[in-house]
């Protein structure tokens, strides 16, 4: 009887490691400094967890966004490029004298207003 049932359980079972449902067959691999991996091992151990299973949390349960948009950058660029003529504006009153720089500014600005008078008005 007991060469029965044990082949009866061989050609059933056939032993080892149970197949997983889910094969991880893909793998990446990331290069951290000594201080960042203390702080993901502690930080896996604290939730009970292995380095590699806490890994895979915290990338399916992160939200990244973009440092800037496209209208930021823009934004960005205005601003950088309204600073450069500033810098610029600045030297040319430094070399030509404040008053004189002064008087040349109004003079602009003054035709600025009356481009822009005109368009209105048409």
């Amino acid at each position: 009887m007991k060469e029965q049932a044990t082949s009866e359980k061989s050609a059933t079972a056939k032993g080892g490691r149970p197949i997983k449902k889910i094969k991880k067959d893909s793998g990446i691999r990331v290069r951290l400094s000594k201080t960042e991996y203390f702080m993901i091992e502690q930080k896996s151990k604290q939730a009970g967890m292995k380095i590699s299973d806490w890994f895979r949390h915290a990338a399916k349960s992160a939200k990244v966004s973009p440092r800037f948009n496209a209208e930021e950058l823009k934004i960005f660029r205005i601003l950088a490029g309204m600073a450069n003529n500033l810098n610029q504006l600045t030297k040319l009153s430094h070399e030509q004298g404040l008053l004189l720089f002064q008087k040349k500014c109004r003079v602009l600005v003054d035709d600025i207003n009356e481009i822009i008078a005109k368009l209105f008005k048409e």
